[in-house]
């Protein structure tokens, strides 16, 4: 049946008896074609059949749907006319794992990042009506997305008003790992409340006691019963907070989903609809262990994805084995994480010290005055967080972690680029919005077995501390290895004329860099700047003075990065040699695998060898 989808207009031909066969085409699709390409499995597993009957009843793109988060959007990007996409998906050049404006007419608003929808909705539901249009907005948040603080100030905001708006809460009872939380506990009360299945059970019983117009009314309360009994329920947050309430329903129930979205069509002011879904569905390895399959590489079918490989091979594993070591010599460690203890390695803390591990949700900036209450009271936490998920954060870190000057660790996982997930997710910005922030220090590990040095050094300095470290691994000859005694540059390869000044993970690439300049008879110099903040000024006054030429490397963009920041002091100092700052140019780096986006950065081996030799060959000239 999927193969006679072309667009929105063909679904709508199918009889509503029939969607139950595209919803398992669906379904195999995903699957197979998942398997080769990798993506986001489990969660478009669980929406096959909302997704159907949202475009089965609402007309896009003149309605607008408004995905939270927008890994869950593949099978919106299915019904809308791009199957062919997913033979590229979130490869270079190809199609998008998250909606992407530029790619669909379908897609209105781009979210990678978690907790915007309703905002962005309310928006354009405003927006239509000042223009006195008759559209509907649909945002779909999913239960681990209403953990975050933004959702709920924009449910107070929509809730005060009467505009036109619905929010289909589909609620799975994850994120990428188990929701934690009050939300969490609330949503778990409504989908077990005795009145709720009272209601459900009854409600045409109590409607027929009416007197003469009881029996008219049950053929009617059989379009709108998910509101009725709605009334019949102790009150929701939701309801609390200006909602009209409805739910929760099967979210896998063609009959249920379509009659309650043909309701909600009709009825005024803000609405919420609980969907329950099943994260996985129709896959039984996603369904037992959704965590691992919410973001996967290709892989077997009936095998399902392959084991994580055991040891600390990761800089996140490294990290999360160096807060065990950490943790069992200072009992005022504290672990914290926004939603990711898996993803951050901070999974084996929580392990080894259960009492002294905090998830607190999708809920960034919480997270950060949460340490640093902690910190003002005489613990030590550290918040493992990935990069682009911190820049929600950046008022807390300043106001209530740097201005305080309180010893709160950032670790920062996935600082640089980080491929797939595209341009909402590229850690490229962190060094720009730490770099100018009172008494911190940003750290830059340029391999997993730095890492329980740096965060050793990190809590002898008793100020705010950010290390910053990129996605998977990196594999250096264990002669590189800094112990983190102290943070100064230091010179890994001597050489002439040229120096390549390096930070991060950028350390190796200078490494291949300077093979391939000895090839061609020039000796570059390979000198690391393991601590981005405060700079070593000594340090770049030495460099400057021994050699005509740098070349900056880092894994951020370009603007506010390290090199400008060293091109700033020589400047200022009247340092002389000829600078060049290898970074990202922009802000935008889209998807796709991590060779290919420095090709196109031209920020390959390659790219950087040309770069040098023209500009010595120039200067000679």
């Amino acid at each position: 049946m999927l193969d006679s989808i072309k667009n929105i207009e063909d679904l709508k031909k199918i009889d509503q008896e029939e969607l139950g066969f595209l919803a398992r085409d669906i379904r195999q699709f995903l699957i197979q074609s998942l398997s080769k390409t990798g993506g986001h499995l489990a969660s478009n597993l669980g929406v096959v059949e909302l997704t159907i009957a949202l475009h089965y009843v609402f007309n896009s793109p003149e309605d607008k749907m408004i995905w939270d988060v927008g890994h869950q959007a593949y099978v919106h990007k299915l019904l809308t006319g791009r199957r062919k996409g997913f033979k590229t998906l979130r490869k270079t050049g190809g199609m998008s794992g998250f909606p992407k404006r530029k790619e669909s007419k379908h897609d209105v608003f781009e979210t990678g990042h978690s907790s915007t929808s309703i905002s962005a909705a309310l928006g354009m539901a405003i927006s239509r009506d000042l223009k006195g249009e008759n559209s509907h907005v649909i945002a779909v948040i999913g239960d681990g997305a209403l953990t975050g603080g933004m959702a709920y100030e924009a449910l107070n905001n929509a809730g005060r008003g009467h505009t036109n708006l619905i929010v289909i809460l589909n609620d799975n009872e994850m994120s990428i790992s188990e929701n934690v939380g009050g939300m969490s506990r609330h949503l778990n009360h409504i989908r077990s409340s005795k009145d709720y299945l009272r209601a459900k059970e009854g409600v045409e019983d109590v409607l027929k006691r009416i007197p003469a117009i009881g029996g008219q009314l049950v053929g009617a309360v059989r379009k709108t019963k998910d509101g009725v009994k709605t009334f019949l329920i102790e009150h929701t947050l939701f309801e609390e907070m200006g909602f009209t309430y409805l739910g929760p329903i099967n979210g896998h129930n063609f009959n249920d989903l379509i009659e309650i979205l043909e309701n909600a069509k009709e009825m005024k002011g803000p609405i919420l609809i609980h969907v329950k879904t099943v994260k996985g569905k129709g896959y039984k390895p996603a369904v037992e262990n959704p965590s691992s399959y919410h973001g996967v590489g290709p892989f077997d079918i009936k095998a399902g994805v392959a084991p994580k490989k055991a040891g600390g091979y990761t800089f996140s594993d490294a990290f999360g084995y160096a807060m065990v070591s950490l943790g069992e010599e200072d009992e005022k460690l504290i672990g914290i994480t926004a939603a990711m203890a898996d993803g951050t390695g901070l999974n084996h803390f929580e392990k080894q010290f259960p009492k002294r591990f905090f998830d607190v949700g999708i809920a960034e900036q919480h997270a950060v005055t949460f340490a640093a209450g902690l910190a003002a009271t005489g613990f030590r936490p550290v918040f493992a967080v990935y990069s682009s998920f911190l820049q929600r954060a950046y008022d807390q870190i300043l106001h209530d972690v740097c201005l305080q000057n309180l010893p709160v660790i950032f670790g920062i996982d996935r600082a640089g680029l980080v491929g797939e997930d595209g341009a909402t997710h590229q850690g490229i910005f962190d060094i720009a919005y730490l770099s100018h922030m009172p008494n911190m220090t940003v750290l830059s590990v340029k391999m997993p077995e730095e890492m329980e040095g740096a965060l050793r050094y990190a809590k002898r300095l008793n100020s705010p501390v950010a290390i910053r470290y990129p996605r998977g691994t990196v594999k250096l000859d264990p002669k590189y290895q800094l112990k983190y005694d102290d943070v100064r540059m230091v010179t890994l390869e001597e050489g002439q004329s040229v120096c390549l000044l390096a930070t991060g993970k950028m350390v190796e690439q200078a490494l291949r860099v300077r093979e391939a300049l000895l090839d061609l008879g020039i000796e570059a110099a390979v000198v690391e700047a393991p601590c981005i903040v405060p700079m070593d000024e000594e340090g770049i006054q030495t460099v400057a003075k021994t050699y005509d030429y740098i070349f900056t490397m880092e894994d951020h963009v370009k603007k506010g990065g390290f090199g400008m920041q060293v091109g700033a002091f020589m400047l200022e100092h009247g340092l002389k040699a000829k600078l060049h700052n290898f970074a990202y140019k922009t802000g935008i780096v889209e998807h796709g695998d991590i060779p290919s986006l420095l090709e196109s950065e031209h920020l390959s081996v390659l790219d950087m060898v040309s770069t040098i030799t023209e500009m010595i060959k120039e200067e000679r000239a």
